[in-house]
């Protein structure tokens, strides 16, 4: 018996222990944000490519919904509420799907709190070369997940009508 195997119950646990240290990163970077970069506004990183700027989000992504946080909270709790199912219930194989899943409630966990607590979500980075929004560590949890389950899904579908190919020419 291979002792180094990734059991289901392990595969929870370091999932629950990533989530845990993700939405500790993302708060603890927004209270940071609001401690430090709040009173000044805004600070440059890399001039006029990016900069930190505070800001309240009271909607949700690209300033959407503005002025519904109870909405967005409630709709945030049942998109968490599925995710957190499809993690716990063993649908999904552990792999980059199960991996961006994983990245997905962590981002979504550190806004719902800043929902909760706060009324609003913190948002910092700002991209100045295009004329994007600003946004937060939790943000880019979520959107690169999204795009790397994406990615991920356009390669295994490659990857399937490739066998699919190599098969039919076997036969």
């Amino acid at each position: 018996m291979n002792k180094n195997k990734l059991t289901s119950a392990k595969i929870k646990l370091y999932s629950v222990i990533s989530i845990v240290l993700l939405v500790l990163a993302d708060q603890i970077i927004k209270l940071f944000v609001d401690m430090y970069l709040k009173p000044v506004g805004s600070v440059p990183v890399i001039y006029k490519i990016l900069q930190l700027s505070y800001y309240e989000n009271d909607g949700a992504m690209m300033g959407m919904m503005s002025g519904k946080t109870v909405t967005m909270t409630v709709l945030a709790v049942i998109c968490l509420g599925v995710i957190a199912f499809v993690i716990f219930s063993g649908k999904v194989k552990f792999g980059v799907d199960y991996c961006c899943i994983v990245l997905m409630m962590s981002g979504g966990l550190g806004n719902i709190i800043d929902r909760i607590f706060r009324g609003y979500v913190i948002d910092y980075i700002e991209v100045l070369f295009v004329d994007f929004y600003i946004f937060n560590f939790a943000d880019c949890l979520v959107t690169c997940a999204a795009i790397l389950m994406i990615c991920n899904q356009i390669y295994e579908i490659a990857k399937e009508r490739k066998a699919k190919k190599e098969k039919a020419a076997d036969d």
